[in-house]
């Protein structure tokens, strides 16, 4: 496995993950304008899963132009709720807006990584996973939008699986990486591929 690679992402909890599966990294956010990308690509009527899988590589493609010859890695979540993307939100009312949006409804929460070299991505991978959140009343919402702090708001989207959030939901089916940001399995086997 390469010894070290670059991840093109400033979210704590992606590091973690590849740090807690034996994947040193170095961190150099992209800082890509993920709004306008979304913006161009909804309006192109492109799926949850092609965004997802173009903000991953115009994240690793970004960072790895800066990096030659180095292994970066780009990550992006999206929720798809019945077709329409809903993005992290920008304000606590918009947070509530989006956790009524998904009260007693399922999702699916779709994560791509990309790994690129010398500008040019060379593998990827998507996966998705389905959660299904309980019935709640906007009393009760409200009340767990207030144990949230902004940080964990602002980054994570509505719901921090490994926290608070996981109280939401009344079923979750799929990967616990995966739903946290980062398919980690996959990313491990291709690494081993890479002398």
């Amino acid at each position: 496995m390469k010894n070290k690679i670059i991840l093109a992402s400033k979210s704590k909890v992606r590091k973690e993950i590849l740090i807690k599966n034996g994947i040193k990294c170095d961190v150099e956010p992209s800082n890509v304008d993920e709004d306008t990308v979304k913006i161009s690509l909804i309006k192109a009527k492109a799926t949850p899963e092609i965004i997802s899988k173009n903000l991953a590589e115009l994240k690793a493609n970004k960072v790895s132009m800066k990096n030659p010859g180095e292994i970066v890695l780009g990550a992006d979540s999206v929720i798809d709720l019945g077709g329409e993307l809903i993005s992290k939100p920008e304000s606590r009312d918009e947070a509530f807006s989006i956790l009524k949006k998904l009260n007693a409804k399922s999702h699916n929460l779709i994560s791509s990584v990309c790994i690129s070299k010398d500008a040019s991505m060379i593998w990827n991978h998507t996966d998705k996973a389905t959660l299904t959140m309980k019935e709640f009343s906007d009393k009760e919402l409200t009340k767990y939008l207030n144990k949230i702090s902004d940080e964990n708001l602002y980054n994570y989207n509505v719901y921090q699986i490994e926290g608070e959030g996981r109280n939401l939901f009344k079923s979750i089916d799929g990967d616990k990486d995966t739903i946290m940001g980062l398919p980690v399995r996959k990313i491990k086997e291709y690494l081993e591929t890479i002398k």
